[in-house]
């Protein structure tokens, strides 16, 4: 038995060996794309963080109290985000939180843009969609620790690897919530559509979509708040933001440091769960 162990142990399967030198000769190869990337992905964060900071802080906290009541309809949402942004102002994590948004909001852009496209077609195909299950699988369930290292060596340090690593980890969700909401679709509406002569695109945007929005939108909300809880993973790579001052403090052990940063976070994803949820709108 130990001679068997030793001859497994020997003959390693070069699993690491093999995905360094994929790494090595797409960054030698695909140098161009990665570049046209990051530019891209660089235009879309400054976008969005310049849009973000352009309003005064009392501003910004109308609005978003104004964006509230629009969603939600209720006065004591509104009050609720209100008083959580004045929150965040008191402890001086304004401009922190508007860098992590502005990561958040990229994300969203990317994974939904995505995401949902792909999920009606895997919605459609069901074997594609067997196909995909396991490289979701895998996307959820790899640490993203790991995510980071290709990030750099392709990205660099910045908020676009942040911005990377957050989009691998976070697309499975639309994806899968998209897929669900599609064939979910009642069979009794897609026939009644298609016998009044309704074409495979009318049945999409008329029925299947309208059909499937609480599961898209739960799609949204689940990819902000997977998209928050990276913000201190993308701390490490150099990307702004609310996971920042928490890297600092386990870094010299800063317990009141690490609490304020920790409980502005938990309060910003209290504040956007808020905003999104479906049962509160009318």
């Amino acid at each position: 038995m130990e001679q068997l162990t030793g001859w497994v142990t020997d003959n390693k399967i070069p699993v690491g060996r093999t995905a360094k030198t994929l790494f090595d000769w797409l960054n030698a190869n695909a140098s161009g794309l990665f570049d046209a990337i990051s530019v891209a992905m660089e235009a879309l964060i400054d976008a969005i963080l310049a849009g973000l900071e352009a309003p005064h802080p009392f501003l910004f906290i109308a609005l978003a109290m104004a964006l509230t009541w629009a969603l939600q309809r209720r006065a004591g949402t509104c009050l609720l985000v209100g008083a959580g942004l004045l929150f965040i102002l008191n402890q001086g994590y304004w401009t922190e939180m508007m860098q992590s948004l502005t990561l958040v909001l990229s994300a969203c852009l990317v994974c939904m843009g995505l995401g949902v496209p792909i999920g009606i077609a895997a919605a459609h195909r069901p074997r594609l969609y067997g196909w995909m299950r396991p490289v979701l699988d895998l996307m959820q369930t790899l640490p993203t620790f790991v995510y980071l290292i290709p990030a750099i060596v392709f990205f660099g340090i910045g908020m676009v690897p942040g911005l990377l690593a957050t989009v691998i980890f976070v697309l499975p969700a639309p994806i899968r919530l998209t897929q669900l909401g599609i064939a979910s679709t009642p069979p009794s509406l897609t026939e009644a559509a298609t016998a009044f002569g309704a074409t495979p695109r009318q049945l999409l945007w008329k029925v299947e979509l309208p059909s499937a929005l609480p599961q898209i939108m739960a799609g949204l909300n689940q990819t902000i708040m997977l998209s928050l809880s990276m913000v201190v993973i993308a701390a490490l790579v150099g990307a702004s933001g609310l996971g920042v001052p928490v890297v600092r403090a386990l870094n010299s052990v800063n317990t009141a440091l690490g609490f304020e940063s920790g409980i502005v976070i938990v309060v910003v994803a209290i504040l956007l769960d808020r905003m999104l949820r479906m049962e509160g709108r009318k």
